[in-house]
């Protein structure tokens, strides 16, 4: 039988990463180590743990005319990913994010767009066949919004499904969350998008029920160690719980949930046993450094999975 496809659209950005005791108030010098550089990019990661979860996947994105462009287009290569909708763009500089990481594992984060810019609607005119053609879209807001709206109307058009993680957290149109099926905030992210406070199951299921007035079917709002918040539209919310383990750097934790969470989706695993899946993945790269690098494969994730029954 033929793999379900997926296609996903998105960021690549080379992550500098250093760590620090606390962060730095304005003004502030501090003394930093384990300085290192990682491919990143919530595009690049969500599909980054897609191939490694198996997922039969092509990447729609844009890196500059650089060194770690291509770099980043070899590695992508070594980790399952059909590369050939990845644009070089002329002039351009691939995307950096600047991040800080504390000793408590959190982070912050600045970030510069680079060639990301150039994921425009032109640019997706060339490539929209592989949305056409796929099961399900994964979709992020690290690139220009226009395109993000184009490519959800290419998917509902063609009976692709359209999976939102709606970070970094923003506004979106009433027009985008219309088109989307399965959206999976963190609890910043869903108060932005609804005015709600996530800070427990009332708000959780308060904003759930108001992403699904926007015709939202499914929603799976990210509750950090707690595990989420699933909703689908006319049940009662719940939470799935996550699995506990001594977190070291949450960077890609959510990227590795949205990538593991449609492979499994696209195997046909009904979705609580997809957020399974996706929860055992993020476990796992949330005790390693870095994005990409901390991103488990396959094996590593029935591994962890077959400890837990």
């Amino acid at each position: 039988m033929s793999m379900a496809k997926l296609a996903v659209m998105g960021s690549i950005n080379a992550d500098h990463i250093l760590n620090l005791e606390s962060f730095p108030q304005p003004g502030e010098t501090v003394m930093g180590k384990q300085y290192q550089v990682a491919f990143g990019g919530k595009g690049a990661n969500q599909a980054v743990a897609a191939g490694r979860c198996g997922a039969d996947i092509t990447f729609i994105a844009c890196v500059g005319q650089d060194d770690i462009g291509e770099r980043v287009r070899q590695q992508l290569v070594k980790d399952n990913i059909n590369t050939s909708a990845i644009g070089v763009i002329e002039g351009e500089t691939t995307g950096v994010a600047l991040i800080f990481v504390n000793q408590q594992g959190e982070n912050v984060i600045g970030i510069s767009a680079g060639a990301n810019g150039a994921l425009t609607s032109e640019y997706f005119h060339h490539h929209e066949q592989v949305v056409k053609e796929a099961d399900m879209l994964l979709l992020q807001l690290e690139t220009p919004l226009e395109t993000v709206q184009l490519a959800a109307e290419t998917a509902r058009k063609h009976n692709t499904k359209v999976i939102l993680n709606p970070a970094p957290a923003q506004k979106l149109s009433e027009q985008l969350l219309s088109l989307v099926d399965i959206i999976t905030p963190n609890e910043t992210e869903a108060e932005y998008l609804t005015g709600i406070a996530v800070k427990d199951d009332v708000g959780a299921e308060k904003a759930a029920q108001d992403l699904h007035n926007k015709g939202i079917e499914i929603v799976i709002i990210t509750l950090g160690s707690r595990g989420v918040w699933l909703s689908e539209n006319g049940k009662q919310g719940k939470i799935v719980p996550g699995f506990k383990v001594k977190a070291i750097d949450t960077i890609a934790a959510g990227d590795t949930f949205n990538g593991a969470l449609v492979t499994g989706l696209l195997e046909g695993k009904e979705i609580v046993s997809a957020i399974r899946f996706a929860h055992a993945a993020a476990a796992i790269a949330v005790t390693r450094q870095g994005a990409q690098p901390a991103v488990p494969w396959r094996r590593e994730i029935d591994a962890f999975l077959a400890e837990q029954d």
